[in-house]
């Protein structure tokens, strides 16, 4: 089932999503691979997200986006009329860099480092569905 956070990241498909974290082990490898692939680093032991809608405590304490779908009382973005905004850029636009940087990733790393965050298409066809 399609999960999707505020800014349109597919929760079910991160690697950090509680339901894909099966050991200690794995939480290294993704706490390591993000600092690889994205610059920063998240301690392993605090990989073991349940979705920034979903929980009171989010992964992500400083993300722009969730506090804003929370208080508009939208599902996400998508449904708001400033569609692109600041906030939502500063969350989604990273990851065109990203795939500049490695552009021969290996099809394992893309679906699990590129994919879970490739917002702005996923939102705009949800857009077309709802308006």
């Amino acid at each position: 089932m399609e999960i999707l956070s505020a800014c349109g990241f597919r929760c079910d498909l991160c690697a950090a999503f509680y339901k894909n974290i099966q050991s200690d082990v794995q939480r290294q490898k993704v706490s390591d691979d993000w600092f690889y692939y994205f610059g920063f680093r998240i301690p392993a032991e605090e990989i073991n997200c349940k979705g920034c809608l979903d929980e009171d405590k989010p992964l992500d304490t400083q993300c722009p986006v969730r506090p804003c779908v929370i208080e508009r009382h939208f599902k996400n973005c998508a449904y708001c009329s400033d569609f692109v905004c600041s906030k939502l850029s500063e969350r989604i636009d990273f990851i065109d860099g990203v795939k500049k940087k490695f552009p021969n990733l290996p099809l394992d790393a893309y679906e699990a480092y590129i994919r879970p965050y490739e917002s702005r298409e996923r939102l705009l066809k949800q857009r077309n569905i709802i308006l």
